[in-house]
């Protein structure tokens, strides 16, 4: 905000001066609202959970295609916020609110979803999920827009559409308060403990909503500076068409909603981010032992260039296993019939697309603190075989199924000592365990 300029924003109309889309240490802060690197992050969650909205709006300029629509919008996503609001948001309120603001003279829009393209195509809604804004506030049951006022347009027009859709918010809310609080408290109870929650979805392509679309016919000539051809949309050439919105989208991954997530006082950082948006957390006041599902890390993949600050893991899969785990004094369990349930499933849930995992804060795991010398450990794998039965025939079966262990000495060792008791427990094993 303070970072004023001119120049940072190369495709918008204005204003004279303008902040920068990165805050002092370079973070976007529309990126930020899970991971939480920011002071600025904190100081909104601090703000959110104190007020407690039941419905939020936030405000931007666009990006992308040009058309003639001033505002454009990114309704929370109705199947992440839940069927129940999200299905009387997007079908109800918001539609509502776009006719109000209609009188007030804005047509509007979803937000164009394409980059380098064309929309007369068709095009989905924008899947915003924890990191983004509404993303974040959807995980506490709260309605949400993100306002996308075209870039192009000019500024008093902008602000006067941003000014007017929070006006219709308003007014509605005035006058349907109480149904707003009845749903979302209605809502909350599609959570329950023992119940499917979606962590993963993906586009259903062969759902659609039928739109008006207002745009500009796009147009290539040869580019000025590169004389190659170029697009550009011709604004003497309106068009109205009917375009496909694809608004649907369907799970692809579910987990169980447990009873409690058990936490270790050793993860300090979950710890302090589930205290800021007031988690529920009841600390163990002796030392205990506790039957709990783990989770190993079977496998997962990394961006290979740094994205807000960290090399985010993705498409994440795990092992499973039940155990009696030894807890201590002041380790917490931290119960899923709370108000936070989204919150707590999509950041400790490791398979889900912003969870903690995803983000970095268990990297210490996925690195093995010790080994074992070859020469030294060719003798003790000897002896676990002969002593052994069931590893002898395990190993065994493993040769047989896979040429390139029997193939690899080296891989036939290490097969044995990560079967074996002088393996490391902790190696890839996710420190947060569920009570189901």
């Amino acid at each position: 905000m303070l970072n004023r300029g001119s120049f940072s924003r190369a495709n918008q109309n204005g204003p004279e001066e303008y902040g920068f889309r990165g805050n002092a240490r370079h973070y976007d802060l529309n990126r930020d609202f899970i991971k939480t690197d920011t002071k600025n992050s904190r100081s909104f969650q601090r703000i959110f959970q104190w007020v407690k909205p039941d419905v939020f709006i936030d405000n931007h300029v666009s990006n992308g295609a040009d058309y003639q629509y001033t505002f454009t919008y990114i309704s929370t996503n109705k199947e992440r916020l839940g069927n129940l609001l999200g299905n009387y948001f997007n079908s109800h309120m918001q539609k509502t609110l776009l006719k109000d603001l209609q009188k007030k003279g804005f047509m509007s829009v979803p937000y164009v979803n394409i980059h380098n393209d064309v929309p007369d195509g068709g095009f989905p809604t924008f899947m915003d999920s924890p990191r983004y804004a509404t993303g974040y506030t959807s995980l506490f049951n709260v309605i949400g827009t993100v306002v996308e006022t075209h870039m192009l347009k000019p500024y008093q027009e902008r602000v006067k559409a941003t000014y007017d859709y929070m006006r219709c918010n308003l007014d509605f809310i005035e006058q349907n308060y109480k149904v707003i609080k009845q749903k979302r408290a209605e809502n909350l109870k599609q959570y329950q403990i023992g119940d499917k929650y979606a962590i993963a979805w993906k586009l259903d392509s062969s759902k659609y909503e039928s739109l008006e679309f207002k745009g500009f016919e796009a147009k290539y000539k040869p580019s000025d500076v590169s004389s190659k051809d170029r697009l550009w949309y011709d604004r003497n050439a309106k068009f109205s068409k009917q375009v496909k919105l694809y608004n649907t989208y369907v799970p692809t991954k579910e987990v169980t909603i447990p009873s409690y997530y058990v936490i270790p006082q050793s993860e300090w950082k979950v710890i302090e981010l589930l205290a800021l948006n007031q988690i529920k957390m009841i600390p163990l006041k002796q030392d205990s032992v506790i039957a709990v599902e783990q989770y190993r890390i079977k496998d997962f993949k990394t961006t290979s260039s740094p994205y807000e600050g960290h090399y985010l893991h993705f498409d994440t899969s795990l092992l499973r296993e039940s155990n009696k785990v030894n807890f201590s004094a002041g380790d917490f369990l931290v119960p899923l019939n709370q108000d936070g349930v989204k919150f707590l499933l999509e950041t400790l849930e490791p398979e889900a697309i912003d969870s903690y995992f995803n983000w970095n804060f268990f990297d210490a795991i996925l690195g093995q603190k010790e080994y074992y010398s070859a020469y030294v450990f060719e003798d003790t794998a000897a002896k676990l075989l002969k002593e052994n039965k069931d590893l002898r025939s395990a190993f065994e079966r493993e040769k047989m199924n896979n040429p390139k262990l029997a193939a690899s000495s080296s891989a036939q060792l290490d097969w044995i000592y990560k079967h074996s008791p002088y393996y490391e427990e902790s190696h890839l094993l996710y420190p947060i365990y569920r009570i189901n």
